[in-house]
């Protein structure tokens, strides 16, 4: 097994195929439009189109957790809201 298996499942998940580099896009909304997107092309999820971003958006903060910085972690939890705007699932 990999030292690091959470980067194995981030490259060769069933969920999506993710664009390079999505979780460092500039905006939350950048990150939620490439997730949306990544989502709705997929042929491999098994759920929604919401709920595969979702998880794979939560997957990413659970798994990098600590070394997240705290504006990185912002940024990543306003994409949350940004999806959830995206796949008109406002609360």
């Amino acid at each position: 097994m990999a030292r690091k298996w959470s980067a194995d499942v981030m490259r060769r998940s069933n969920a999506l195929d993710l664009e390079p580099g999505v979780f460092r896009l500039s905006s939350p909304s950048a990150i939620a439009k490439s997730l949306k997107r990544s989502a709705e092309e997929s042929t491999r999820r098994k759920g929604t189109p919401f709920q595969s971003a979702m998880s794979m958006l939560n997957f990413y903060i659970n798994r990098a957790g600590k070394n997240l910085s705290a504006v990185d972690k912002q940024k990543l939890e306003q994409a949350k809201d940004e999806l959830r705007r995206e796949f008109g699932r406002v609360l």
